[in-house]
């Protein structure tokens, strides 16, 4: 065979995700502003690459070989790296999913060959029936297996450095002064901005958190307040616990954001710029407009704004007007 440009397998396509322009949208903004689509990951999400990274060091490492089984909690997109990975180099999957995390990511997760346990978001982190305490759990009586343990994992936050970071870096020729990154398990944020902070110490690194978590008052105060803990729709965003994975050292801001006008403005961006975004896209621009409102923005910053995952994995949610209308009151 000869000049067939082709890849060995989807893994070979993680990163390099493009930046697109959201200047359409931005006015009346200070700026300029752009997108990192990491939807355009082979499984439409940045925990793609968290996800390769980790497994890739447990087999240099000889943690997972052959026959071996992969266990995560997730709440739907690391689950579906993980799968998706799984099937290519023929490992067991067993995953342990919020049930807050929306029907599309569940099916998909299935139809990739994992065993998924759904468990009740409603309770605390250290429940026996929590997904992290379920992981842990399944983890401990299967033989040959591995835990992931993103929030707690120092390569998801390595993954990042790696390779996330160092893209927008390059992308934006080192001219960019601020980035606005989500805070799930906090890998992504950290990693990024622990690249950029070592690229120019005077890039602002903007955390979102969601109403219902109890991130923000942490990196404010230092203090873990189980108050600030309320049921909430948004997936991948905040916690009702603390990531080890986060490292606030490295972050300047935090904002947070309403499952409401998250949900507004994802559907907002997806008719306006033809970008079919997820839930904690429309989570990242409301916290840009937010720190745009404080006047952190000039006319000359270069803001790049994390967009995580696809529309897609929320056609049962934020693209459903029975679930808007249902749970948001929205009539849309």
């Amino acid at each position: 065979m000869k000049n067939i440009q082709y890849y060995d397998s989807i893994l070979d396509l993680i990163g390099n995700t493009p930046l697109i322009s959201l200047q359409k949208i931005a006015s009346p903004m200070k700026g300029h502003f752009f997108a990192k689509l990491e939807a355009f990951n082979p499984g439409h999400s940045a925990k793609d690459r968290t996800a390769l990274y980790i497994i890739n060091d447990a087999e240099k490492r000889g943690l997972l070989a052959p026959g071996g089984v992969i266990v995560e909690t997730t709440s739907g997109n690391t689950g579906y790296s993980l799968a998706m990975i799984a099937a290519i180099r023929g490992y067991r999957c067993i995953l342990a999913i919020s049930d807050k995390s929306s029907q599309d990511k569940i099916d998909m997760l299935r139809a990739l060959g994992a065993e998924v346990h759904v468990c009740p978001a409603s309770v605390p982190a250290d429940d026996p029936r929590s997904y992290y305490e379920v992981a842990k759990r399944i983890h401990k009586e299967t033989p040959n297996s591995i835990y992931i343990n993103q929030y707690f994992n120092p390569l998801n936050i390595e993954a990042h450095y790696q390779s996330t970071g160092k893209e927008i870096w390059e992308q934006t020729s080192g001219q960019i002064t601020h980035v606005v990154v989500c805070s799930g398990t906090g890998g992504t944020l950290s990693g990024i901005a622990r690249y950029l902070k070592e690229k120019n110490p005077e890039v602002k690194v903007l955390g979102v958190d969601a109403e219902g978590s109890l991130i923000k008052k942490y990196f404010d105060t230092g203090e873990v307040d189980k108050n600030e803990l309320h049921p909430y729709y948004i997936e991948g965003l905040g916690k009702n616990l603390i990531p080890g994975a986060l490292d606030t050292k490295v972050i300047d801001h935090f904002v947070k954001v309403n499952d409401i006008e998250s949900a507004l403005a994802a559907r907002y961006i997806s008719q306006h710029t033809g970008i079919f975004c997820g839930y904690t896209s429309g989570a990242a621009w409301v916290a840009t407009q937010k720190y745009a409102q404080e006047g952190l923005f000039s006319p000359d910053s270069i803001v790049v704004i994390v967009f995580p995952d696809h529309g897609s994995r929320y056609m049962n949610k934020i693209y459903n007007q029975t679930w808007l209308k249902e749970k948001l009151n929205i009539n849309d």
